[in-house]
């Protein structure tokens, strides 16, 4: 993709959501921290290229993974060597486990939780329905896990998607068969259970920790593998629709917003010219203090905010290529997600004046 200008491209200073805008580079080595009007107030040199996600803790420090070289031959979101880095960039936690990708959280325990994939059993394997044939990796399907573990890196609990009753949950049409079922997403709610996404399954399920069952889950084809959901204080669900197997063109990305009970769409945001908005991968979301909402198009590393009646009040393109991106050959900006943190939040509080 060609750009004719990076940083800031438009802000309504009236209705932008003050605060600053962690931007980690997927792939990329360094995560900046930009006030709103694009400048880097603060960054963090990562101990190696960054797998996924990173976001700031309460106390300020930066949790993340790095990429590793080991691991399963499954590469998407890899990340594989778990971080929490002080303010300064100093190492303050750190836990190894090659498998790990996507998605990792604190909780509010002290624990860490992440996703990771190992190989499904034969048995398993054989039942799983759906997908495109002979499209497994060597043979083998990759099945996700949820790992919970404790700060000396002990782990404390463990739930995997082998679990399920496997031939309910059909891959969806057009993905490969050597994951079952491509988890991004596990997002600690405050009751202590867990929202799930699966990529593959077009599938977000709520899972309970202690029962080990989903205990609510939707699914919809036309979402075109989705990405970050988040449970909003209303009950709601919000999430990004990335469109990638959307039946009616053009390809275009939505934002998603509906009633967790009855299904029902309460809000969406769709871009003008439908062409000019998406990202057949990645893709993040958060509603913001104000009820604006942040988005990241992922692939083209642009982050912007729209106010409830979807006007653009704040539009980014992150300047930092500095990774190569799956399947391209050009480094790339892509980001997997953004967050923004107001200036009084515990995670900046007094640590930039």
């Amino acid at each position: 993709m060609r750009y004719e200008s990076l940083g800031v491209l438009k802000i309504v200073p009236e209705k932008v959501s003050s605060g600053y805008t962690l931007v980690p580079t997927f792939r990329g080595r360094v995560v900046r921290l930009i006030d709103i009007d694009g400048t880097e107030v603060h960054k963090w040199d990562l101990p190696g290229r960054l797998g996924s996600l990173a976001y700031l803790l309460p106390n300020g420090n930066l949790l993340c993974s790095t990429v590793t070289d080991d691991g399963p031959p499954v590469r998407q979101a890899k990340g594989g060597h778990l971080y929490e880095l002080d303010w300064s960039g100093g190492v303050v936690w750190d836990y190894v486990d090659h498998s790990q990708h996507h998605d990792l959280r604190r909780l509010p325990n002290g624990n860490t939780i992440y996703l990771g994939w190992r190989a499904m059993s034969d048995t398993a394997a054989a039942r799983v329905r759906g997908g495109i044939a002979g499209m497994e990796k060597e043979g083998k399907i990759y099945e996700d896990y949820v790992r919970e573990v404790s700060p000396k890196g002990e782990t404390v609990w463990e739930w995997a998607v082998s679990e399920l009753e496997i031939e309910r949950y059909p891959l969806s049409d057009g993905v490969t068969r050597f994951e079952f079922a491509h988890a991004n997403t596990c997002l600690p709610l405050p009751n202590g259970q867990i929202l799930l996404n699966f990529r593959n399954l077009d599938l977000m399920a709520i899972l309970n920790k202690e029962t080990r069952e989903f205990i609510w889950e939707k699914r919809n084809i036309m979402w075109g593998r989705p990405h970050d959901p988040h449970l909003l204080e209303n009950g709601d669900i919000l999430f990004f629709a990335n469109g990638s197997q959307d039946i009616i063109a053009p390809a275009r990305s939505n934002i998603i917003q509906f009633n967790k009970e009855t299904g029902e769409e309460t809000w969406r945001y769709e871009a003008p010219m439908a062409w000019t908005f998406y990202s057949h991968v990645m893709g993040g979301v958060e509603r913001l203090s104000n009820g604006n909402t942040l988005i990241v198009e992922s692939v083209s590393g642009r982050i912007f905010e729209v106010t409830p009646d979807c006007e653009l009040v704040w539009d980014y393109i992150n300047p930092d290529f500095d990774a190569i991106f799956p399947s391209s050959k050009e480094p790339g900006n892509a980001v997997f997600r953004a967050f923004r943190y107001a200036p009084d939040s515990p995670q900046l509080a007094g640590r930039l004046e």
